[in-house]
């Protein structure tokens, strides 16, 4: 178990290369298990092209929606936006809560694509769809044996040394394996688009990015400490004090508006330069509402990454 959260941190805490390049490998190696132990085709003509496209498209939903469990940006929006009076997490317009939710969406899709392209490059789960699809089947049967259209469904599980039902494979990898490459390439051209944009856009040079990066990464790590030691000497008081059937001394912790001000959604501001809602928060100038003040000036958030770093807090829930 700890070498998953190991690799669950690397690949959710860290949006780099590596961590797509983790989740890629990972989802690639799933896909080929199933498609080689546990995927067997029916090969009936009513039963194919449901049981494809159920192995080609339900784990890539399930791997979209576990995307969005996983990330700690959902549950910063999630978390106590059905209270009542608790809707500071949804404010900034409708703007910014669809590019909040297209964020999230990006970030969760990597598994799924991965998955469905690997399995067209595999080409087991389209055959076996494909093979159950009666308009396909009259293309592909076209110029062919006229008891092409009824042997198709029987392709998968046909005789490999039949002349015709290679020639039929042969088609549908093939195809299969076209649709693989063109999602590739295009979601390859669609994230090099992105990138470009977002950095073309991004409202700090790039070494200040990475000292961001850094910043966060030793605050939250202070912030466990700290968070720890005083929930340890808090503890340790309460129970002490029921043993001993005594009054607790005064432990000042936060209140429960401050703790929802610093995990709201970060948004750049370029008049107030903070790194973080608890940079934000301490920062804060007296007398004012720490709402509107953090809101004062803000812009729809491209930052995205800063609200990236409650990972370890998320996988122990």
């Amino acid at each position: 178990m700890e070498k998953l959260k190991t690799v669950l941190d690397l690949n959710l805490k860290h949006y780099t290369a590596l961590g797509y390049g983790l989740v890629t490998a990972l989802t690639a190696g799933l896909e080929r298990i199933f498609s080689t132990v546990v995927f067997q085709c029916p090969c009936n003509a009513t039963w194919n092209l449901a049981y494809g496209l159920v192995f080609l498209l339900v784990p890539a939903l399930a791997l979209f929606l576990l995307g969005y469990v996983l990330s700690p940006r959902t549950w910063r929006v999630v978390t106590g936006c059905c209270a009542p009076g608790a809707c500071t997490c949804c404010s900034g317009g409708g703007l910014r809560g669809v590019l909040v939710l297209a964020q999230l969406s990006g970030t969760a899709a990597v598994a799924p694509l991965t998955w469905v392209a690997v399995a067209l490059l595999g080409g087991d789960f389209y055959e076996c769809s494909a093979s159950g699809t009666q308009v396909l089947a009259r293309h592909l049967c076209s110029g062919r044996d006229p008891n092409c259209t009824a042997q198709l469904p029987l392709v998968p599980c046909g005789d490999k040394q039949d002349k015709d039902v290679l020639d039929l494979q042969k088609d549908l990898k093939a195809q299969s394996q076209v649709a693989g490459w063109i999602l590739i390439a295009a979601v390859i051209i669609g994230l090099v688009i992105f990138v470009s944009i977002t950095r073309c856009r991004s409202p700090v040079s790039f070494l200040q990015l990475k000292f961001w990066r850094i910043y966060l990464e030793q605050e939250q790590k202070i912030f466990k400490s700290q968070a720890t030691e005083h929930a340890t000497e808090l503890a340790e008081e309460n129970v002490k004090c029921f043993f001993e059937s005594s009054h607790p001394k005064k432990y000042k912790t936060p209140s429960m508006k401050d703790w929802q001000q610093i995990s709201s959604l970060y948004t750049f501001n370029p008049e107030e330069l903070c790194y973080s809602m608890v940079h934000k928060f301490v920062n804060r100038e007296e007398g004012t509402d720490k709402t509107e003040h953090s809101e004062r000036g803000a812009v729809v958030p491209v930052l995205h990454f800063v609200d990236s770093f409650a990972l370890n807090t998320t996988l122990e829930l």
